[in-house]
């Protein structure tokens, strides 16, 4: 987001009120008659010394204390009434930011969430957004009430004495000039807090979800350094906001005091021609004074903290989202993919991720990717569903560029089963039929789990297909996850399946239930299999061999080890005995 001023700023921040600018105007109105009765108070000081202590005046001593109940029960239902209003406003202004937020999120690619850690993004929903609504409603309710608060004490004083008074008035350059020394150190130290905030979410968040690796690997005093440190920055930060925040009233005060001084010794040397009612009034209505003008000098805090934050969460609502220039809508594919002449590379990475590929896929047939680590096998499939677009060359399905379908109907006929299975804190039903295949049938459900290997064990759990699968599916094993998965895919029967390691991290038990559950899958669509364990793939009907991304090789799994090359030295790797003392790795 390009450098915004505060005004810029807060004018975007209101504008998010504006929806709710009726609620938002009771807020005004309410803290209008708080400053109103506010300054009413210093107007009665005259004929409470003067109406009852020297004149005796009955009907003075009679109607004034109604008149101050009344006016503090005013005062006080103005409070609670603009309090409420203002409040409710912040809290929607919360959650619509949010959603803002959390939509863009969802519209974002997926280049983001390789670049941006996770805690920093959390961070900006938990903390960040909280900030925000100190700026544009609180503080705002805050220097509008009290500024005509002092206006109006400060009208009543000129009325009174106005020689007086511009000599309290005196006071208000110097206050501006320290208010806005203290915004920038304000500001500054909000920034670094923010970000302290951030790195402190994502340790947390990864010492959450990885826990387990922590505790085997004894690194929980690593873990906690980590955190102390964190901590202990965002400490610091506050410290210098605290610093700057509580310098502001102290030096005001002093110069407020200063002030009253001067005119005290003014007024009692004689100079000042005004009865003792109205010197008491006088006197009052500059106490008085001290109070806003110590909240308006307060708020600056808030107010530079709600910018800041402000500033943290427009520029993810102002992130790019992931661009759709297709205009045209696919129905269900055939599944012919090509790739012609694909180039790809990693933001402003000098070698390529991707290199001149040329790929043909025929409808319904199957394709292993393999090769090193490293070597493109998930960039090249990452480029069908667009999640990736190529820096050179184009991919097409059925004949048509990516680039100019719609991404709802490309990935519409996409699905994806990978060993990083996804799964939602939901019933096992609603994870099968998730987003779009949301109100399936149950029997189109049963009958997709039925074909996934998965009824079995959805069977015995407690309510069925109603059993919540936990935190990412905690409560079910490896191989019921990846069942889950594949029943997902099966009821979205897109016509092009791609398998990302989909076996690698099962038992032998488990991967051959999950294996016949993927033939049940991959039977009349096209898919392209990603695998590092070459077993996996020998009933291809291609095997591709990527090295440096480039392709190295391809043909069947008889016609590659036939020819001796890398695929060859792959697989004798993997199933070679390992010869005395000596370890072999399957990390290939």
């Amino acid at each position: 987001m390009p450098t915004t001023t505060n005004a810029q700023l807060y004018l975007r921040l209101l504008s998010h009120v504006k929806p709710y600018w009726r609620v938002f105007a009771l807020g005004i109105a309410g803290m209008a008659v708080v400053a109103a009765a506010y300054s009413a108070l210093p107007a009665l000081m005259k004929p409470l010394i003067e109406g009852t202590f020297i004149e005796k005046d009955p009907d003075v001593i009679f109607w004034l204390p109604i008149v101050m109940v009344a006016l503090y029960t005013v005062q006080g239902v103005a409070t609670y009434v603009g309090g409420y209003a203002l409040g409710w406003v912040g809290s929607r202004l919360v959650m619509d930011l949010r959603a803002a937020m959390f939509g863009k999120l969802l519209a974002l690619p997926a280049v983001f969430y390789e670049r941006q850690p996770a805690g920093v993004v959390m961070s900006k929903f938990t903390f960040d957004v909280l900030q925000v609504t100190g700026a544009a409603t609180t503080a705002l309710t805050t220097v509008f009430r009290d500024t005509l608060a002092i206006i109006a004490v400060l009208g009543y004083l000129l009325w009174l004495d106005w020689q007086l008074t511009l000599l309290a008035i005196a006071m208000a350059p110097p206050i501006v000039g320290i208010v806005r020394v203290l915004s920038g150190r304000l500001r500054n130290s909000s920034r670094e807090v923010q970000q302290a905030m951030g790195s402190i979410t994502q340790v947390i968040d990864e010492a959450i979800g990885g826990h387990k690796v922590v505790k085997l690997f004894g690194g929980q005093d690593y873990e906690q350094r980590r955190f102390d440190d964190e901590a202990n920055r965002a400490r610091r930060q506050t410290m210098k906001q605290i610093s700057a925040a509580v310098a502001s009233a102290p030096i005001v005060q002093v110069i407020a005091a200063v002030a009253l001084a001067v005119i005290l010794y003014y007024a009692t040397a004689g100079a000042a021609r005004l009865s003792v009612g109205e010197f008491a009034a006088f006197i009052t209505g500059m106490l008085m004074l001290t109070a806003p003008l110590k909240r308006v000098t307060e708020i600056n805090e808030h107010v530079q903290k709600g910018l800041t934050a402000a500033e943290s969460v427009f520029r993810l609502i102002d992130e790019e989202s992931e661009t759709d220039r297709g205009t045209h809508a696919l129905g269900r594919a055939r599944g012919e993919v090509r790739f012609e002449n694909v180039t790809f590379r990693y933001g402003d990475s000098g070698r390529p991720a991707l290199d001149g590929i040329n790929l043909a896929i025929e409808p319904g047939q199957t394709v292993a990717l393999v090769g090193p680590s490293g070597a493109g096998k998930t960039t090249l499939a990452n480029l069908v569903p667009r999640f990736y677009h190529p820096s050179a060359g184009r991919v097409l399905l059925d004949g048509r560029d990516l680039e100019s379908l719609t991404l709802k109907s490309l990935r519409a006929n996409v699905a994806l089963v990978s060993q990083d299975v996804v799964l939602f804190n939901d019933t096992v039903a609603a994870n099968i039929a998730y987003g779009t295949m949301n109100g399936a049938p149950e029997r189109d459900i049963i009958a997709a789990a039925e074909a996934a290997h998965a009824m079995e064990f959805i069977r015995g759990m407690p309510q069925g297909l109603e059993t919540l699968v936990g935190d990412n599916g905690v409560r079910l094993s490896g191989g019921q996850r990846q069942r889950l998965a594949i029943a997902r895919a099966l009821l979205k029967n897109a016509p092009v399946l791609m398998l990302d390691e989909a076996t690698s991290a099962l038992d032998t038990e488990s991967e051959r239930q999950v294996q016949a559950a993927l033939e049940a899958l991959m039977r009349g669509r096209t898919t392209i299999v990603i695998a590092h364990r070459l077993s996996t793939v020998e009933r291809a009907d291609r095997i591709v061999v990527l090295d440096g991304g480039r392709i190295a090789e391809t043909g069947t799994h008889r016609e590659l080890l036939a020819r001796g090359g890398i695929y060859d030295k792959l697989y004798r790797i993997q199933f070679a005995p390992a010869e005395p003392g000596r370890t072999v790795s399957s990390e290939q």
